[in-house]
């Protein structure tokens, strides 16, 4: 059940929170992050690769949310050029039906440094959230391949979306991203292919326990949708009532550590002067770790 209706979230404040939360800088983030917390918004994550439909199953999944949440927020992660730097925040174009439901509320982000499917501060963003009352939160991750599953650390249910002809992609995803996923969607599921992907998926996914659920998902049929949104209910129930907290803030608080940790070796790399790269690798490794030290706050700055 959600919680109470709270009362309208003041989208303005919010957007300028989210905006503080998303650009904060390493030091900003460890001197203004608050006391870790599991926080009470349910946090469900939608993966897959590029092209499997993520952005238009998300936006034809929120209503169907909205009947376990009183509000709900949406965030659309876009790849970064690795040339430029910027990104076309094109996810909110196929959720643009969502746009005058004052209940849901659409942020894009780019992934900028970010290898993991995600974006830099996600974390800090998603508290932000947790913090203006969201009852859920839609995280859709940058189209990934086998290994980049990041999203499962600060989730509570993690969705993979696939697609009819993906077969190959799944045998290269077995030792990977499908041992992560609690739930697996077959999108576009009248295209021809979709009994085949099924027989692989159900070939693969032997895990001790319930095996995760593959859900059928298809334009104009909402059927798949509703089945998709019990199959999180069951699933976030489950998960939440079972989850050990203790273990659950360690494990975001790795991921939260290890996050800030490369982004401070990036701006280390990119910060080093040309002629640094002429030495030997290990007094190039020991200069790097040198400088990473001192870029370290001291003890106690917290």
């Amino acid at each position: 059940m959600s919680r109470p209706v709270p009362e309208a979230v003041d989208r303005r404040a919010l957007s300028r929170a989210l905006t503080r939360a998303a650009n904060a800088s390493v030091e900003d983030v460890l001197d203004t992050a608050p006391h870790a917390s599991l926080g009470r918004a349910r946090l469900i994550g939608i993966t897959g690769a590029p092209g499997a439909g993520k952005s238009t199953l998300v936006g034809r999944l929120a209503p169907h949310r909205l009947a376990r949440a009183a509000n709900l927020a949406i965030i659309a992660i876009d790849p970064s050029s690795p040339t430029t730097g910027g990104a076309l925040l094109g996810d909110r174009i196929r959720m643009e039906a969502l746009a005058d439901d004052p209940r849901i509320f659409m942020r894009s982000l780019a992934s900028r440094e970010a290898h993991d499917g995600l974006s830099v501060n996600v974390p800090e963003v998603l508290a932000t959230l947790d913090a203006f009352g969201f009852d859920e939160v839609l995280v859709e991750t940058v189209g990934v391949g086998q290994s980049a599953y990041g999203v499962r650390d600060l989730v509570d249910a993690e969705v993979l979306v696939l697609t009819p002809g993906a077969g190959d992609y799944v045998q290269a995803m077995k030792a990977g991203i499908m041992e992560t996923a609690d739930i697996f969607v077959l999108n576009k599921a009248e295209l021809p292919g979709a009994d085949r992907l099924e027989a692989e998926l159900a070939a693969v996914l032997q895990r001790p326990g319930d095996a995760p659920p593959v859900i059928r998902v298809q334009p104009g049929e909402e059927g798949g949708l509703a089945s998709l949104s019990a199959a999180l209910d069951r699933h976030l129930a489950k998960a939440l009532t079972r989850r050990d907290p203790q273990s659950a803030l360690r494990r975001r608080q790795r991921f939260r550590v290890q996050s800030l940790i490369q982004r401070r070796l990036q701006e280390t790399l990119q910060a080093a002067p040309e002629d640094m790269w002429d030495r030997p690798l290990r007094e190039l490794y020991a200069q790097v770790l040198r400088r990473l030290s001192a870029a370290a706050p001291p003890p106690g700055h917290d």
